[in-house]
């Protein structure tokens, strides 16, 4: 027991490292822009797709960003007209070119003069356009100089470096190379958002039901009874149901150690580090995976544990036990190998998911005191480290180290995703573990909490803090909505709407106080499966 719930506790101390609800879309240039609005420099930032082809085949479409001035890229493909690509000369682009750029589309470095002032030069020799290839591998806003008028009428984009030095080779080895620039709008509303809603609700309910859906019915046949201890017996050794009870120590204590952890990642994260993190991220999906298995084919099944082989080490393990393991290594094994490709997201998701229901298995909460502890502190560690934390850093610590900013963009496998399948510019919604664990222990201790005292849905609490979850996590998409995309602390949403529930239903109903003192006595079993459960301490 002791090894096992040393992993589980570093497990759900990772849990926390992973940012909390995100999308990971390209559609906003971070930043500031100092520049002041006029009427001919107030356009949006809009990110720009350029479609380009070399003496008629189509190549590789690329990303950039519209200038703040200029005439604004159509918004449709149908709509976006394809010109000739020509160098500027001299490529700086800061004054008249000797190349012929009427009718097509002037190329030119960034550097040596304003944006405004290379626009207005290309726009003089005729041209349609101007594409700024940058001078790093990153995109910058194009703003507009503080004094002064502008009467630029041509569209103004920024492309990468590595993107405009291959245009500029393919232009000078004598190619026709064209391109075609315009600006789809993102969707108003991303229906894979509610994908991952359906996904985190539906985790913590199931592992609400989890106990009372497979657990082994006990069969009052005699001549059955000892091949029915025996199954029995099986499957506890092979789901290792044994509980570990948080307390009040253990909650601030796990807080304190994660923000340690994290501030070790921002500064000291990098490609091994990650691949330390995946490792353990695969072996507890393992686990999971096999126990979640392995509880759904016992309980259809009642005698698949009784055969068994003697394995080294582990003793006797059962026929059926060994093959789910190996099925579940492979499958782990599988999503390490492909965890870059676009589909990787369904691997992770299902290791991720079967991991928590196991977690939320093992790990309890025995009142609301413990529970108010953990989720405050969590809420404030999840506020200061995603808000806060910019302030003391230079960017925000939690989404640094969740982006593997400094691990080759190699992100942290602690958390669901699911792709942004009607968006143009693609992308993925995400939502770390700690967001459904952390209200999911206070949830499941409802749900134990109404079924031993014997309560119906409605005059319990487990129905109201499911719903209540289900609308902090929509008041998260809102935030992150309304902030652009930029990283949101779920718990800042998702502990009024769960914790704040329990505590004002508890004030209405007198029962406060049973539910902060809950648990202080010897912690009861479950009693569901007639099991001798242990517990420990945490």
């Amino acid at each position: 027991m002791a090894s096992s719930s040393v992993f589980l506790r570093l497990l759900l101390l990772l849990s926390l490292t992973a940012l909390s609800f995100a999308d990971n879309s390209k559609d906003y240039i971070l930043g500031k822009d100092s520049t002041p609005n006029k009427p001919s420099c107030n356009n949006p930032y809009l990110m720009v797709k350029v479609k380009r082809w070399v003496n008629g085949d189509q190549g590789k479409t690329v990303e950039g960003v519209g200038a703040k001035f200029g005439a604004l890229l159509p918004s449709k493909l149908e709509k976006a007209v394809k010109f000739p690509v020509v160098l500027s000369k001299p490529f700086n682009g800061c004054s008249k070119s000797s190349s012929q750029l009427s009718g097509a589309i002037a190329l030119s470095t960034r550097g040596d003069c304003d944006f405004s002032v290379k626009a207005q030069v290309a726009q003089a020799g005729g041209a349609k356009g101007l594409l700024v290839m940058n001078n790093e591998e990153d995109l910058a806003m194009m703003g507009c100089p503080a004094n002064g008028t502008l009467d630029v009428s041509i569209f103004v984009a920024m492309i990468q470096k590595s993107d405009g030095e291959h245009l500029k080779k393919s232009v000078e080895d004598g190619n026709k190379v064209e391109l075609l620039l315009y600006s789809p709008k993102r969707p108003v509303v991303d229906f894979g958002v509610a994908f991952l809603w359906l996904m985190a609700v539906g985790t913590i309910k199931v592992a609400s039901y989890w106990k009372t859906f497979t657990v082994v019915e006990q069969n009052d046949d005699p001549y059955k009874e000892l091949a029915e201890k025996d199954s029995m017996r099986t499957a506890k050794e092979d789901s290792e149901d044994e509980t570990m009870v948080l307390n009040v120590a253990g909650a601030v204590c796990f807080v304190i150690t994660a923000s340690t952890f994290l501030l070790l990642l921002y500064f000291f994260m990098s490609t091994w580090f990650v691949w330390v993190l995946i490792v353990l991220f695969c072996i507890g999906g393992i686990q999971g995976m096999h126990n979640v298995i392995s509880s759904l084919i016992l309980r259809s099944w009642k005698s698949g544990g009784r055969k068994g082989i003697h394995v080294p080490i582990f003793e006797e393990v059962s026929y059926l036990s060994l093959v789910i393991l190996l099925i579940s290594v492979a499958f782990a094994i599988f999503w390490c190998v492909t965890r870059r490709e676009s589909y990787s997201w369904v691997g992770q998701d299902v290791l991720g998911i079967c991991l928590m229901i196991t977690v939320l298995q093992i790990a309890q909460l025995p009142n609301i005191k413990v529970a108010t502890v953990l989720l405050c502190c969590a809420f404030l560690y999840d506020i200061f480290w995603v808000f806060v934390s910019p302030l003391f850093f230079k960017d925000s610590v939690m989404i640094a180290v969740a982006r593997g900013d400094n691990a080759g963009g190699e992100a942290l496998p602690m958390l669901l995703r699911i792709p942004k399948f009607f968006d143009p510019w693609g992308g993925q919604n995400m939502i770390g573990f700690g967001d459904i664990l952390f209200p999911g222990l206070l949830i499941l201790f409802t749900f134990r909490f109404d079924k031993e005292n014997k309560k119906s849905m409605i005059n319990g609490y487990f129905l109201w803090l499911l719903i209540g979850y289900g609308m902090g996590l929509f008041f998260t998409y809102l935030g992150l909505y309304l902030m652009n995309g930029n990283g949101q602390p779920a718990l800042l949403y998702l502990v009024p709407c769960t914790l704040g529930v329990t505590v004002i239903l508890g004030l209405i109903r007198g029962e406060l106080k049973e539910l902060w003192s809950y648990g202080t006595v010897p912690y009861p079993t479950l009693g569901d499966s007639g099991q001798d459960n242990r517990s420990v301490r945490v």
